[in-house]
């Protein structure tokens, strides 16, 4: 597969047909300098009266997706630069994904370059020739999760970049509430669904020693891969599939047992709320810990990397250094530096609720009790379940 440039006259009105636009917007193009760049087969090119009703609903429903989304963040994060590092391109960039796992007819592995900005998640990113001999997919922890056709995409792609074994190296063998000034926050990276999905076996998070997690979630047959629930185009969930056994309106009201985990005692509402809740009082307690406990007050950002920050004075805003930004959190111990971990992970996966609710609630369970024991709180006495 190579990459071509749409930068003639003809390719960019066979572009403006498939992606539906006007003439008067496909006039506007044309004029620009600079145009986008995108992945296109080595044949064509092709109009839509040649593929066919399904190719084009596929094609309509992909344009609409994330996947296909150039002026989203996830795209557009490296246009100053100009280039995506290799590290980064695998899952920003098609091109990078295909020359990791060598579908280009390049050595599998990290590309040898950065990446040319402008691609997205193309059709030949899950439609790639070879993709189906891609057998095993290593996920941060270090196991290598076996994989069956384009499942080897979306498991590449949403594993994060990290996983709990990075925190117990980084924390090592230091007193638990002890301020460590070498630490930093551990970001599990976004959209980490396969690694929540794989749950325990997958190791994602991290693993409170004397403690035992579930493993990968699975649902009844024939519910067994990414594709079973999600639009493997659009993305959407297919809804239909889950009340065949699921009560209630829709995925956000489904529970996996009728008993409470937040201490609520409301089993009306979806496991989705309860696990939401457990996460709220998981960030509180982290941030009443880190006042009382570690000296120093921590709020987090969500919009700002690296998400937490120092409130010294407790007044609920960030401080800010010399150079007028908030400044960092730096007085993380090993106790509450795992806690944020395990809070990361389950909140950056908004799915979780459906991909591995077990584990997402063992994970901010164990957290909360840990976080508790220098705090003097009875966790037991909060009505929470593991």
């Amino acid at each position: 597969m190579r990459r071509i440039i749409v930068a003639t006259s003809r390719l960019l009105i066979t572009l403006s047909a498939l992606l539906a636009t006007t003439p008067a917007m496909a006039q506007q193009e044309q004029s620009q300098e600079a145009l986008t760049p995108y992945i296109l087969p080595d044949a064509g090119p092709f109009l839509p009266r040649d593929l066919g009703d399904e190719n084009n609903a596929a094609i309509a429903a992909w344009i609409g997706s994330a996947h296909a989304d150039n002026a989203s963040e996830a795209f557009r994060h490296w246009d100053d630069e100009g280039e995506i590092a290799p590290a980064c391109s695998v899952c920003h960039s098609g091109a990078g994904f295909r020359s990791f796992h060598g579908l280009d007819g390049s050595a599998p592995g990290l590309p040898q370059s950065p990446i040319p900005t402008g691609g997205v998640v193309d059709c030949a990113t899950c439609h790639a020739n070879g993709l189906a001999e891609v057998k095993a997919v290593t996920l941060p922890s270090g196991v290598a999760h076996p994989v069956q056709g384009v499942e080897a995409a979306c498991v590449t792609c949403h594993q994060g970049r990290s996983a709990g074994a990075d925190v117990e190296k980084a924390i090592a063998d230091g007193a638990p509430d002890t301020v460590n000034a070498e630490l930093r926050f551990i970001n599990p990276h976004y959209k980490t669904a396969a690694a929540t999905w794989l749950g325990g076996y997958g190791k994602a998070g991290y693993h409170y020693e004397g403690k035992a997690y579930s493993g990968r979630f699975f649902h009844a047959r024939p519910v067994a891969t990414c594709v079973s629930c999600h639009d493997p185009h659009g993305l959407e969930v297919k809804t239909e599939s889950c009340t065949t056994c699921h009560e209630g309106e829709g995925p956000r009201a489904f529970r996996i047992r009728k008993q409470s985990y937040d201490g609520a005692g409301n089993t009306a509402q979806g496991i989705r709320t309860d696990i939401a809740n457990n996460a709220e009082l998981l960030l509180r307690t982290l941030q009443d810990y880190s006042a009382e406990v570690a000296g120093v007050g921590l709020l987090y950002d969500g919009h700002s990397y690296p998400y937490f920050f120092t409130d010294a004075n407790g007044d609920g805003v960030a401080d800010t250094g010399d150079n007028g930004r908030p400044v960092n959190y730096a007085s993380w111990t090993p106790r509450s530096l795992r806690a944020a971990y395990n809070w990361k992970l389950v909140t950056a996966d908004p799915g979780i609720y459906a991909h591995n609710p077990h584990y997402a609630l063992e994970l901010l369970y164990d957290a909360i009790e840990d976080l508790n024991a220098p705090l003097g709180r009875d966790t037991a006495a909060m009505g929470l379940l593991r």
